[in-house]
């Protein structure tokens, strides 16, 4: 178990070990969001051109917190379907527009070829500390959903959280408003990340009981610093391991930070797969050199060549 190749309390941090047989590869999709400076272009482009090759499912582009990135956004997606002929799946918030401003971004995707929409409540606009609906806007993820699946245009995918969600009122509600997203016509699920795959598996036997049967994909975020994610992980509602913050503390000593996290998210992808999921999705942060590890080392390699490149 590579969880305890990482204890502080045991051996040296070895090679994660690669996992063996193609028959246990899982498909994989990618999040990257949309860069908001020339730098950040390059690498987004860059991070694009490096996990193309891996033959994803699809790919998908996030709004920025408070729909900051909504023009960005379209654009980024737009040039990832014409330049590197991937499925490309937009997100699509509730804040901060109104509904027909919302309906009309949706068309433009559809307009431009784009069939996907991963469709999110969205966090709080800067300088709020909750969300509060635009007053002519979307009151809600359920809503939203309603209405793009009205419209008939698209594949809708939403999220869904195995740790309960910052705003959620109770034990059971994550579960309980995924059903409802489910059942106003979207067709899957992309869960927020967690750190042990026991999380997701308890969060799948809770879904299935409710009677949700659409696929549920886990989220996998490789960690390219432990400091930042943790940051991410209390603001969202992720429950940390005691042990990561000790097997970290250690890596970061030894300066093997990055091979600690390529070994943990094989290892945690290695367990979801024996727990019968084949499906994966790699939030990369617009850093592809871990995400295309954790690839490799479950077996998967370029499948196809970029004949464009943006």
């Amino acid at each position: 178990n590579i969880m305890n190749l990482f204890n502080v309390r045991s051996r040296e941090i070895q090679e994660p070990t690669h996992i063996k047989g193609r028959d246990m590869t899982p498909n994989v999709s990618f999040e990257f969001f949309p860069p908001q400076s020339l730098d950040a272009s390059f690498r987004l482009w860059e991070t694009v051109k490096d996990l193309a090759p891996l033959d994803p499912n699809f790919v998908s582009v996030t709004y920025g917190a408070g729909g900051t990135t909504r023009k960005l956004t379209h654009e980024a997606v737009a040039a990832i379907n014409k330049n590197y002929g991937l499925k490309v799946a937009a997100h699509l918030t509730c804040v901060d527009a109104s509904r027909t401003e919302t309906l009309e971004i949706a068309s433009a995707y559809a307009a431009a070829g784009i069939k996907d929409i991963v469709a999110l409540r969205g966090d709080a606009p800067k300088g709020q500390n909750k969300f509060i609906p635009h007053k002519d806007g979307f009151a809600n993820s359920v809503e939203l959903i309603t209405a793009l699946s009205e419209t008939s245009d698209f594949n809708i995918r939403v999220g869904a959280y195995p740790d309960p969600h910052p705003d959620a009122r109770g034990t059971d509600a994550d579960v309980e408003w995924l059903k409802r997203k489910i059942d106003a016509g979207a067709s899957s699920a992309i869960t927020q990340f967690f750190f042990e795959a026991d999380t997701f598996f308890r969060f799948r036997d809770k879904c299935a009981a409710a009677g949700i049967d659409a696929p549920i994909v886990p989220g996998i975020l490789p960690i390219d610093s432990w400091k930042k994610i943790r940051g991410f992980a209390a603001r969202s509602g992720a429950v940390i391991p005691t042990w990561m913050d000790e097997a970290y503390e250690k890596a970061m000593r030894d300066d093997r930070e990055e091979l600690l996290s390529i070994a943990l998210a094989t290892e945690l992808c290695s367990d979801l797969i024996e727990g019968g999921v084949e499906d994966l999705h790699f939030y990369t942060l617009n850093k592809p050199h871990l995400t295309r590890e954790v690839c490799h080392a479950m077996g998967i390699h370029a499948q196809m060549t970029l004949e464009k490149v943006a």
